[in-house]
């Protein structure tokens, strides 16, 4: 695969919304111990009116699909996350407007202006335990696989899927790296020290999310 078109970015937000339904209870005990326990319901239910609504999105301009998707889920996912997540299509579709597949280079610049705009929206840098500490490292693996070649050995992939693959490593260590971390945005930082010692929610949703990007790519 050398490209995303919107029938891959279909089956990568259906392959999301069963993800999302069979994590939520893991992302809801992640929530309860620094949160508001409902993060896992929360995105269980945006991606599930994602997958209902789909059919009535543009697939033939991917740039249209993730905005449609963005604003589907800034009003069905509640909490912080939905304005979060919503700013993360929205803008990552904004960047791909009229764009009717997306190659290596396009889908790390439009992740970019998606991370671009969660940074904004919440005021989240890396290291704030945030959804920001999985999508960060991601884009960077992302833009990485742009200039450098797969390490000798490995099976040889198209650059999109050996850069996918890159980037859903480097989310899910974002992730676990979140553990020790002291929260200083959003619910969590009201617990200031003890925010520390627990994985964050977004940060954990969000590399789901990339994880099923990549293996929607084969990977």
């Amino acid at each position: 695969m050398d490209a995303l078109n919107g029938v891959h970015i279909a089956a990568w937000l259906e392959r999301a919304a069963d993800v999302m339904e069979r994590e939520k209870v893991l992302l809801t005990e992640l929530d309860a111990a620094i949160g508001d326990s409902d993060h896992g319901v929360n995105m269980a239910r945006g991606f599930t009116a994602v997958r209902v609504r789909l059919g009535g999105l543009d697939h033939g301009d991917v740039g249209a699909l993730l905005k449609g998707v963005g604003m589907i889920l800034l009003s069905t996912v509640g909490g912080a996350s939905g304005p979060l997540y919503g700013t993360l299509f929205r803008d990552a579709g904004q960047r791909a407007a009229g764009a009717a597949a997306l190659d290596l280079a396009a889908l790390a610049g439009c992740l970019e202006a998606g991370l671009d705009g969660v940074k904004r929206r919440g005021k989240a840098s890396p290291g704030d335990k945030t959804m920001v500490d999985a999508l960060s490292p991601a884009v960077d693996a992302l833009k990485a696989a742009l200039s450098a070649p797969a390490p000798a050995g490995e099976p040889a992939r198209s650059p999109l899927v050996d850069g996918l693959a890159r980037a859903a490593e480097a989310a899910q260590a974002g992730a676990l790296a979140t553990v020790p971390l002291i929260a200083r945005k959003g619910r969590a930082s009201y617990l200031g020290e003890r925010s520390a010692g627990h994985q964050d929610p977004g940060a954990t949703s969000c590399s789901l999310l990339l994880r099923s990007l990549a293996a929607t790519a084969g990977v």
